[in-house]
């Protein structure tokens, strides 16, 4: 019994043998043909530019369908016989099987074709001959029988009588020799008709326009004219109608060519009396060339007939003509649909031998395959369990990753968070010290100088928390880039500024070298003077005692970048921190001047940060070299009409700084503050009453430890200022901020943000929000304090702005904000109760749905005066108008602004004006006559 493999053994065998014989069936089916051969003929045109020699063209091209195998190329001599001759020779040098040849002249191109024709190149002449024998072929019209023809035609047409003229063809030229030739032989017999005048031309229409109408006016008696071809036959024509002629003067042309705009169509329409046929042999070319290089019997002399075509038979050739083109198309169509049908079938035959060796390459891998399929089977199954394996590393592998990040994340979110809280301990340290440096004058130099290490230490500690919240920004994506376009030349000059003084101090030589006086480009000053503040100070840091640091800035054009370079003469980086001094938290192998290696990686995430590139150099023992390379253009999102300031970075604790804001705040001076009340929102205790304690000795002080319980005091106290922390528990401090510009009992009292959130865009956030002022912590009381006051100040200009616009003139004011809104509605409540006497406080409070305190702080705040005052305003305002009412008693006009008396109403209204009633109303009255 056969075993299953020696069965599909034999079954394989069988198969690939008739494969073979299928495969060796179609090679011998290809070989058994020959495939034919392909020949290169050349054709020099003397022109292509006329009609007729584009249907010798088309005819050609008709014929040429025929023989696929034939590759044909035109070479055009646009009437220059040195160019055709040129072109000849490069038939020669391309190399062609045979060569047809219609001459521009005949003299000049004869040499030229019978070097081709002694080469061995068969050579055909088409139309035009030459003046030697030495040609394989000729194919074209009997031009002296068309000249013989066109004569004989004109006796008929004339009667045997009359006048002639002739416009030939170019000079020189054999169809204008031999049509000339035979034209006059043909007039001979006619001893009444007369060649008058003849007319040369360059074949073409344009010829015959200007040289015809002179000849024509020197022999107006002509009958007839005889053109060489149509073209000229349709100039003459043209010319005749233009002097009248056209009814009289009979015109016959040569060519005979179909469509629109041929001579037959122009006998069809009476414009020529006739035309002559003169075949462009296009076809017969074809057929005569392929004759010769299929070594098949041809004549060499292929004359062309030709035939008058008249109003008797024009319409006859018409049809016919267009009966042959309309046939001609036919062919094409099926000639195309014929092309499509073999490359289909070729396309077919060929996916079918690919099909066969496929499938025999199928077979023999069949064979391959079954014998590896054991085997297959075994590593197959040794590679499950090993799969199984690695995929329970890989997820084990994964699941460490996923918890290394979320560690990570955790990480870097305590960072921020603890870099946060540091924040507002740094205020409570660096205001008492703020405090005690600005207005300690008991203070001694040592004590000051203990608490001047102290502040720098503090500024060293806040720049630590900067950058560690800077980190978190650009590690999260939440740092934006907002350019605005400045000098970058003067804003890095503000920058070295500041290492001036240290560098002195120690001898060392701060250099600056701009290549040009100013540069302006796009740039963040937020990020650039991070950037630009830590290379300098690392420069400081590591240049000993008389060294050089040299900040260079070059434009470079080519690469539409600049290049900032800090370059000192430093103790350099060693070779194996150089891999690693632009990674976080790195501190290297220096023995001295360690930071917290988060200098340069900040510097370079922010370079990126702004598309530009941070590179260095360096030489152990000989320096180091920081190169800032940035675009000149930055994209338009990251472009700002408006930047927001610069943060002050403290210097680095080895660099002595400036003391923070005391040479330019002010000594405060005693004032009338403690009428004013301040209300402090602070959830931090030690901050809440560290703040309260500044503003007690200046200001009537309320605080809260929330925003509810700050939005519920200052509506009810109605406070003068408001101090307010944006870190607050269940109401943040923005949304503070927000209840209280909307209500009108609040709009008017001016908010300030205090708080640790320093970056640009939350300091924008709460100027949106409507604070008036946002100080970052920590901040200077002395600061805070001058700021209050100028806040205070505002507010009284604001007084004087809405108690003029109570004037006389204005009645009411427009709501255009919410204090103008109050104000008009306290106004229109007033004025409708104007009468009546016994209107209080309470009554105006009550109709606007306030208590009678919260009215008067809010009047007090807005215009100065208390709400009575406001009232008797109000109605002396209203006295003026209607004292000049002459009809009403000075009584009535008391009684009706609800006065209790004449008198009182008198006393108040002088009290006001220096003036009485009666006097203002004679002042401002015209006695009647």
């Amino acid at each position: 019994m056969k075993t299953v493999a020696a069965i599909w053994e034999s079954k394989l065998f069988f198969l690939t043998q008739c494969i073979w014989l299928l495969v060796l069936a179609g090679v011998g089916a290809c070989t058994s043909s020959a495939p034919p051969r392909h020949y290169r003929i050349g054709f020099s045109q003397c022109t292509n530019g006329d009609a007729w020699r584009q249907a010798m063209l088309a005819g050609m091209t008709k014929e040429l369908s025929f023989y696929p195998e034939v590759n044909f190329e035109i070479k055009d001599a646009k009437y220059s016989s040195a160019l055709q001759e040129q072109q000849i020779k490069e038939f020669l040098k391309e190399g062609i099987d045979l060569l047809i040849v219609s001459a521009n002249e005949t003299e000049p191109v004869t040499p030229i074709v019978e070097e081709v024709y002694n080469r061995g190149i068969p050579v055909v002449i088409l139309d035009r001959r030459t003046t030697s024998k030495l040609y394989t072929a000729y194919v074209g019209g009997n031009n002296e029988e068309v000249g013989q023809t066109a004569g004989n035609y004109a006796a008929s047409l004339l009667g045997q009588k009359g006048e002639i003229l002739e416009v030939l063809g170019a000079p020189g030229s054999s169809p204008a020799i031999d049509r000339h030739r035979g034209f006059v032989q043909a007039l001979a017999a006619y001893p009444n008709l007369k060649l008058t005048a003849q007319v040369n031309s360059n074949w073409e229409r344009p010829s015959v326009l200007e040289r015809l109408p002179a000849v024509l006016r020197a022999h107006p008696t002509i009958d007839l004219i005889f053109a060489h071809n149509d073209r000229l036959a349709l100039g003459a024509y043209q010319v005749c109608k233009q002097l009248g002629l056209d009814h009289r003067v009979k015109i016959v042309g040569v060519d005979g060519l179909p469509g629109a705009h041929g001579g037959i169509q122009l006998v069809q329409d009476g414009i020529l009396k006739a035309t002559l046929l003169y075949s462009t042999g296009g076809e017969e070319a074809i057929r005569v060339a392929m004759k010769i290089l299929r070594k098949q019997p041809y004549d060499k002399e292929n004359t062309l007939s030709t035939m008058v075509i008249d109003s008797t038979n024009v319409l006859t050739i018409k049809l016919q003509t267009e009966k042959l083109a309309s046939q001609q198309q036919d062919i094409q169509r099926q000639q195309r649909l014929l092309q499509a049908q073999l490359a289909t079938y070729t396309s077919q035959q060929t996916v079918l031998y690919i099909l066969a060796a496929a499938l025999l390459g199928a077979m023999v891998l069949g064979i391959i395959v079954w014998r590896a399929f054991r085997v297959n089977r075994r590593i197959t199954q040794q590679l499950a369990q090993q799969n199984q394996e690695i995929l329970s590393q890989r997820n084990q592998i994964q699941a460490f990753a996923d918890r290394a990040k979320v560690e990570t994340e955790a990480k870097l979110r305590f960072f921020t968070n603890f870099s946060h809280e540091l924040r507002t301990p740094l205020t409570l340290i660096m205001g008492p010290v703020e405090e005690l440096l600005t207005n300690g004058a008991d203070l001694s130099a040592a004590q000051r100088h203990d608490l001047a290490l102290v502040r720098r230490n503090t500024q060293r500690l806040l720049q630590l928390v900067n950058q560690l919240m800077d980190f978190r920004k650009i590690d999260v994506g939440k740092m934006p880039v907002r350019a605005t376009e400045g000098n970058l030349v003067a804003f890095v000059r503000e920058i070295m500024d500041v290492f001036e003084r240290p560098a002195r101090q120690r001898g060392i030589n701060l250099r600056f070298l701009p290549a040009e006086p100013s540069l302006r480009l796009w740039f963040d000053v937020n990020i650039l003077d991070k950037v630009f503040f830590n290379l300098l100070s690392n420069a400081l840091k590591f240049t000993p005692e008389r060294g050089q640091i040299t900040v260079s800035i070059q434009l470079v054009p080519g690469e539409r970048s600049v290049r900032v370079s800090v370059e000192d003469t430093g103790s350099g980086i060693s070779e194996q921190d150089q891999a690693h001094i632009f990674e976080w938290f790195y501190q290297g192998n220096q023995e001295v001047a360690k930071g917290s290696g988060m200098g340069l990686a900040l510097a370079m995430g922010l370079v990126r940060l702004h598309q530009g590139e941070l590179a260095f150099t360096s030489q152990p023992g000989k320096g180091s070299t920081f190169t800032v390379t940035l675009p000149l253009e930055l994209p338009a999102e990251l472009r700002s009409i408006t930047a927001l300031p610069a943060p002050t970075f403290a210097l680095a604790e080895e660099i002595s700084a400036p003391p923070l804001l005391e040479e330019v705040v002010p000594v405060l001076s005693a004032g009338k503050d403690s009428e004013a009340l301040v209300l402090v929102i602070e959830d931090n205790a030690e901050v809440n009453a560290f703040v309260a304690q500044k503003l007690r000795t200046h200001f009537q002080v309320k605080t809260a430890t929330d925003g509810a319980s700050g939005l519920r005091l200052a509506a009810e106290t109605i406070p003068d200022l408001i101090v307010c922390d944006v870190m607050l528990p269940e109401i943040s401090g923005l949304e503070v901020v927000a209840q209280l510009k909307a209500d009108w009992r609040t709009s008017h009292i001016p908010v300030v943000l205090l708080t640790a959130r320093n970056a640009p865009e939350q300091q924008v956030e709460g100027v949106q929000a409507g604070a008036d002022l946002y100080l970052t912590k920590p901040f200077n009381p002395t600061f805070l304090l001058e700021n209050l006051r100028t806040l205070l100040n505002n507010r009284e200009r604001q007084r004087e702005h809405f108690r003029r616009e109570l004037s006389v003139d204005t009645a009411t004011v427009a709501p255009q904000r919410v204090d103008q809104k109050f104000l008009a509605d306290l106004t229109a409540i007033v004025e409708a109760n104007l009468a009546t006497s016994e209107l209080s406080v309470e009554d105006v409070a009550r109709s606007l749905g306030i208590s009678r305190v919260q009215l008067y702080r809010k009047v007090k705040a807005l215009l100065g005066t208390g709400v009575t005052e406001f009232i008797q305003g109000i109605r002396l305002t209203k006295a003026r108008q209607q004292l000049l009412d002459t009809e009403l008693t000075i009584a009535e006009v008391a009684y009706r602004l609800g006065f209790s008396s004449p008198s009182y109403f008198s006393a108040s209204f002088k009290a006001k004006y220096q003036i009485s009633p009666s006097e203002f109303r004679a002042l401002h009255t015209t006695p009647s006559i």
